[in-house]
C-alpha cells in the first residue's frame, strides 16, 4: 500500500494491477487477502478497483491462492507479492503460450532481479502441492513443494535473456531503503508507466550505482528467500 508516486497517490498495488490489466494472458486479477482487521484495506482497494478477492487463512498462503483461482474459474495462475512492483512482463505472453501449449505444471522465470521474476502454475499442481506438502509448503510460498519435488511435475524453465540475468539487483520492498529505491526508479521512468520494462530499470541503476549501493546490505538476504 506504499506510494510509488507520492504526489499522485499511485501505490505499488495500483501500479501492479494497472499493468496486469493490459496483458491479454490474464483473464482475471484476484487479490488473495489474509484474514485480519489490518488487511481490510486490501478489501477496500479491491472494491475501489473492481477486482475480485478472497479472504482466507493467514497461515495458509497456498490455500488462499488456490481458493482465489477457483473463485474466478482459473486453470493456471501467476502469483505476485504486493512488495514487488516491477515484473519482467515483457516475457509473459510467450511464456504463457508455451506453458499452455505444452500442458506444463509450472513455468519458472528465475535469475532475474530480485522481485522481477514470475512463475506460471497450474491449479491442478497447486492442489497436489497442498495435499502432499506440509505446513511449511503451505505457508512459505506457493511453489515451494513443486521446487522441492520436481520429479512429480512437468516443469519448464523460462529462458532468461542475458540483459535480464541480474539477480544481484534488488527490486522488492521490505525495508525503507527499498521503498526509496523503487520511488526513484518510478520517478525517473514514470513516462513508461504502467509498463516500465525491467531492462530499462537495470540500465538506469547501472547508470546510478549509488542507488544499488543503498540496498546492497539486503541483497544476500533477498537471494536466499527469492522463490518463497
Amino acid at each position: 500500500m506504499q506510494n510509488l508516486d507520492i504526489e499522485k497517490g499511485i501505490t505499488i498495488l495500483d501500479y501492479m494491477i494497472g499493468w496486469m490489466r493490459r496483458h491479454p494472458s490474464y483473464e482475471s486479477v484476484v487479490l488473495a487477502i489474509s484474514e485480519g482487521v489490518e488487511n481490510q484495506v486490501f478489501v477496500e482497494v479491491a472494491n475501489r478497483l473492481d477486482v475480485p478477492y478472497f479472504v482466507g487463512d493467514e497461515e495458509d498462503q497456498l490455500g488462499r491462492v488456490i481458493e482465489s483461482g477457483e473463485r474466478v474459474g482459473a486453470t493456471d495462475i501467476t502469483r505476485y507479492t504486493t512488495e514487488s512492483p516491477f515484473t519482467c512482463f515483457e516475457l509473459i505472453e510467450e511464456a504463457w503460450a508455451k506453458h499452455l501449449d505444452a500442458d506444463i505444471d509450472a513455468s519458472f522465470l528465475d535469475h532475474v532481479p530480485n522481485g522481477a521474476s514470475f512463475e506460471i502454475l497450474s491449479l491442478k499442481a497447486l492442489k497436489k502441492s497442498h495435499a502432499r506438502g506440509d505446513t511449511r509448503h503451505r505457508r512459505l510460498g506457493v511453489s515451494l513443494y513443486i521446487r522441492e519435488h520436481r520429479n512429480e511435475f512437468r516443469i519448464r524453465e523460462i529462458p532468461t535473456p542475458d540483459n535480464l540475468r541480474r539477480p544481484e539487483i534488488r527490486l522488492t520492498v521490505d525495508y525503507p531503503e527499498d521503498l526509496v529505491l523503487c520511488r526513484e526508479i518510478y520517478n525517473a521512468l514514470h513516462d513508461q508507466a504502467p509498463e516500465i520494462r525491467v531492462a530499462e530499470i537495470i540500465r538506469y541503476l547501472d547508470e546510478n550505482p549509488n542507488l544499488k549501493k543503498m540496498v546492497g546490505r539486503y541483497v544476500d538476504e533477498g537471494l536466499e528467500s527469492m522463490y518463497l
